[in-house]
């Protein structure tokens, strides 16, 4: 007979633009601009893209050719960001992993741009045992990959795990890994949000322990 008492370990599973960091603003006008100038067709096409990886934007909506223009105007965008935690996101770290919980970044961005982001805000990189990026994944959310990925790494079942998102395509790709997903509605609005999360927040300060 198993004996063993051992909690079944808990994971918080979080993406990182509009979640973490106060920056979906800034992608919002720079993908924009592009589509003003290289014209996708794509109606929203800052918002639609939302949550996915740049080699699923580039492949899916824009001419081979245009690749270089488009990385190298990224590139600098990126270089110049100021990257910000959003009021309370560290508290929230913080309160997760004072309870046992293991946490992990779960993002569509490239290690470079984490690596600008560390050098900006160090603290965040000890608050997470593992981080998923673009290189991690062949398969840009909705599809639950990243999220799988995550959960395997922090030795958690998917069920086990709360995933904090912001875009649509990040809720969707939660639920299809199975875990809880709590919906940031800082990218869209509340009405979007809530239908098809487990819990919607206006902002990552909202939460609680006790919500659960």
């Amino acid at each position: 007979m198993n004996n063993d008492t051992t909690p079944t370990p808990r994971g918080a599973l979080f993406d990182l633009d509009g979640v973490l960091i106060d920056s979906e603003g800034i992608y919002t006008e720079f993908w924009q601009s592009i589509d003003d100038e290289f014209h996708t067709g794509v109606d929203n096409f800052a918002l639609a893209i939302k949550g996915t990886t740049l080699d699923n934007i580039l492949s899916t909506y824009f001419s081979q050719d245009d690749y270089p223009e488009i990385l190298r105007r990224l590139k600098m965008q990126e270089q110049e960001m100021v990257y910000r935690l959003f009021p309370g996101a560290e508290e929230v770290l913080n309160l997760l992993r004072a309870a046992g919980w293991r946490t992990a970044i779960v993002t569509s961005s490239n290690p470079a741009k984490m690596e600008g982001l560390f050098s900006q805000v160090p603290s965040l990189r000890t608050l997470v045992d593992t981080i998923i990026t673009d290189h991690d994944v062949q398969r840009s959310k909705p599809d639950p990959q990243g999220y799988l990925l995550a959960a395997s790494r922090l030795g958690c079942r998917p069920a086990d795990c709360l995933v904090f998102e912001d875009s649509l395509q990040g809720i969707e790709a939660g639920r299809r890994a199975g875990a809880r997903v709590i919906g940031i509605a800082t990218t869209n609005p509340r009405s979007a949000v809530e239908p098809v999360a487990d819990l919607t927040l206006d902002t990552i300060a909202d939460f609680d322990l006790t919500l659960l």
